[in-house]
């Protein structure tokens, strides 16, 4: 009952972070206008949330060691909630940067937080739910995206819409509080004598974050210019512009519910390599193809191939640390370590794609992840054992 209930809460702070995620991309080509900023000036503005989200991420898993990561998620996800109205509030693009740069590093802090409890209920329960956790962060994006367009083609202002989706998220939050696993579920039991542990951290973390890191410039991407890319080059209109990104976040929800099933079947190593593929594949012939059509269909094959990308390496890395690192890290530390080192994606891919296309054309400079999808396949062939079953 209790790892049911903790399963429950876990579930729904998933699916409020990629609410209020998705939200926020939907609104995003309407700041770009509103404020009259280039691509680029757009890209320097999340390049900000990014670095927000990298500063985040290593208190909060050394927190999360030190105090349970369910005493870190509840906080940073109201904090997260209520930095949302801050940015819908930014009439300038320096106000924009300074609290995009507030809502990724929130956004940092209850993804480690959370990621470190879905490991906890894992290990608790014996058995994979965190491909299924993912994918209801991917339904809450998905709708959240769909409010943000449907709303931009209604001219319902920013700041009406990020109150309302704060006042959501803030009330979720607080009703499902008494829900998660006791805070010394996932305490590291030697964090209070961290200068008799080795600080030495071991390489395949570094390895596991940098294959993550390949699929976040895409999924990043995705949310960031896919809205862009359809309005610019293709001129659809506010809502048809929010239609790569809906595709993109149903495809990522079904991807990351069956990924559970099919990393039991055929292994994690198998189902990443085959992503990794499909990703590159499908990316780079939906933007050869162009056109609406063909930005929704490199979307769609996009998110298939990278849905389950990041779950099944951050259950390795949690697993890992606990089972085969544990005198060197807890698992919230495992996973802000891989999480610092692909969510550089989230910091170096979308900034640099804006500034590319400032050469090459948007079109073009979305090459760059359907690149990187290529590594993912070769990266996992070579980091991840055949037969380990991390969990």
């Amino acid at each position: 009952m209790v790892v049911n209930r903790a399963r429950i809460a876990v579930t729904v702070a998933f699916i409020t972070n990629g609410f209020v995620v998705g939200a926020f991309v939907g609104r995003i080509p309407d700041f770009k206008s509103l404020l009259g900023i280039t691509d680029g000036q757009l890209g320097a503005s999340l390049l900000c949330s990014s670095l927000g989200l990298l500063v985040g991420l290593g208190p909060t898993g050394r927190l999360s060691a030190r105090r349970g990561s369910a005493w870190v998620a509840v906080p940073s996800a109201i904090a997260l909630s209520l930095s949302t109205v801050l940015v819908g509030t930014s009439h300038s693009l320096w106000q924009l940067s300074s609290t995009l740069f507030l809502f990724g590093f929130f956004l940092g802090a209850q993804d480690v937080s959370m990621n470190a409890h879905a490991v906890a209920v894992e290990h608790q329960a014996s058995k994979r739910f965190m491909s299924t956790f993912h994918a209801t962060f991917s339904a809450g994006a998905l709708v959240g995206g769909l409010t943000g367009g449907l709303l931009s083609q209604l001219k319902i202002s920013i700041v009406h819409h990020t109150i309302g989706v704060a006042v959501m998220a803030v009330i979720a939050s607080l009703y499902f509080k008494s829900w998660w696993l006791p805070n010394d579920v996932d305490i590291h039991p030697i964090e209070s004598h961290s200068k008799k542990r080795s600080r030495r951290r071991p390489a395949i973390f570094w390895a596991l974050g940098l294959i993550v890191m390949c699929g976040q410039v895409g999924e990043g991407a995705a949310g960031d210019w896919g809205g862009v890319l359809s309005r610019t080059a293709f001129h659809a209109t506010p809502f048809l512009s929010t239609l790569p990104f809906i595709f993109f976040s149903i495809m990522m929800v079904i991807g990351r519910f069956l990924g559970d099933r099919l990393a039991s079947r055929f292994g994690p190593r198998s189902l990443i390599i085959c992503g990794g593929l499909v990703s590159a594949l499908g990316l780079s012939g939906g933007l050869i193809f162009g056109g609406i059509a063909g930005t929704i269909v490199g979307w769609t094959l996009l998110a298939a191939g990278s849905s389950v990308v990041l779950p099944l390496i951050f259950s390795i890395a949690g697993s890992m640390a606990k089972n085969q690192f544990s005198d060197r890290m807890a698992p919230a530390e495992g996973m802000a370590m891989v999480s610092g080192v692909a969510y550089f994606g989230f910091l170096a891919g979308p900034p640099t794609i804006g500034f590319l296309s400032d050469h090459i054309t948007l079109r073009w400079a979305m090459m760059v992840p359907a690149c990187l999808a290529l590594l993912i396949a070769v990266g996992a062939s070579v980091v991840i054992k055949p037969s380990e079953n991390f969990r």
